[in-house]
């Protein structure tokens, strides 16, 4: 019987090519990526903090995580691979996302490309890039690990869930907020913004919701939001009224804040929200992807589900402040 030794298997064909591809990707992804990735330097009252960013267009506008310059005293500051740095300004901020927009007085700049995270499937070779723990330009690859992670986000009084949070298992360490999560292609498709646990990282998406986001902060500096003032979960629905409306979930109201367009309103706790102006909503996310600037000061016709009976309740929502 013939005995394969170990040297033969290291040098079985496909195996060098194999890791050569993977190689040739990652090192593709830092070399193309790797110049929009910036360190930013934030001065917090005689104190430093740190953190990435990313530059997005080559007039100097750069995105990062709204934590990494919150509380800052003007002092920002960030330093390119090249040797360059530039002073910074923010142009707008906000906690809800967790995204903020910077300029840099610098130009000429070397701006990534944005993807689409939509995109992304459970699996796909991510490659990180960013400022851990002080050391500019770090690389790490890895995996999607999972899609339609939720992000708690904001203060108590404005407590707001960042949805299709990309998790990752490339490795990400303090200094990697604001960095870059970028797919094969070398596109941005994510903003690492926090460190979950041993071998979890979270980034939020590029999609379409964020760059409209993005576009507010650079337009406005601020993003409007509508609010109704509920606190609410997924519940499944009964069978006559899973038969009746054709799906199984809805979003049972848990509390209602006083004084809130929803309070107004006549909403009450166990109030089961199907609809909004005849859209269907199953969860919270649903309903917080509907309340738009648009939707502030306008009416809007909430399809409820009251003691199994269905009914519609007009309501206007209001402005979200504070975070």
């Amino acid at each position: 019987m013939a005995i394969r030794l170990i040297s033969d298997v290291r040098d079985a064909p496909g195996d060098d090519e194999a890791l050569d591809a993977y190689s040739r990707i990652v090192t593709a992804v830092a070399r193309t990526l790797g110049p929009s990735v910036v360190s930013i330097r934030v001065g917090r009252r005689g104190a430093q903090g740190a953190g990435s960013g990313v530059v997005i267009t080559s007039d100097g506008v750069v995105l990062t995580s709204a934590h990494v310059v919150d509380g800052h005293d003007g002092d920002l500051r960030a330093r390119l691979v090249d040797g360059r740095e530039t002073a910074l300004a923010v142009a707008g901020a906000d906690p809800l996302s967790d995204l903020a927009v910077l300029r840099a007085e610098a130009g000429d700049l070397p701006p990534a490309e944005l993807g689409d995270a939509d995109r992304l499937e459970v699996g796909q070779l991510v490659v990180a890039i960013g400022n851990p723990l002080g050391f500019a330009g770090s690389v790490t690859a890895g995996v999607v690990s999972a899609l339609g992670r939720a992000l708690p986000v904001g203060g108590p009084r404005a407590r707001r869930v960042v949805e299709d949070v990309i998790q990752t298992d490339a490795a990400l360490n303090p200094g990697n907020s604001g960095g870059a999560l970028a797919d094969s292609r070398s596109r941005l498709v994510g903003v690492n913004t926090a460190v979950a646990g041993v071998g979890l990282g979270l980034a939020v998406p590029i999609n379409a919701t964020t760059r409209g986001i993005i576009a507010a902060l650079m337009g406005e500096g601020r993003v409007r939001r509508a609010y109704v003032g509920i606190a609410g979960g997924p519940r499944p629905l009964s069978p006559r009224v899973v038969a009746e409306l054709g799906r199984d979930r809805a979003i049972e109201v848990v509390e209602v804040v006083p004084g809130s367009p929803a309070d107004r309103a006549g909403l009450r706790a166990e109030d089961l929200i199907v609809s909004v102006d005849g859209v269907d909503v199953t969860d919270v996310g649903d309903l917080q992807r509907l309340m738009t600037a648009a939707r502030i000061g306008s009416e809007v016709a909430l399809g409820v589900v009251r003691g199994g009976t269905r009914t519609t309740i007009p309501i206007v929502p209001g402005e979200l402040r504070g975070a």
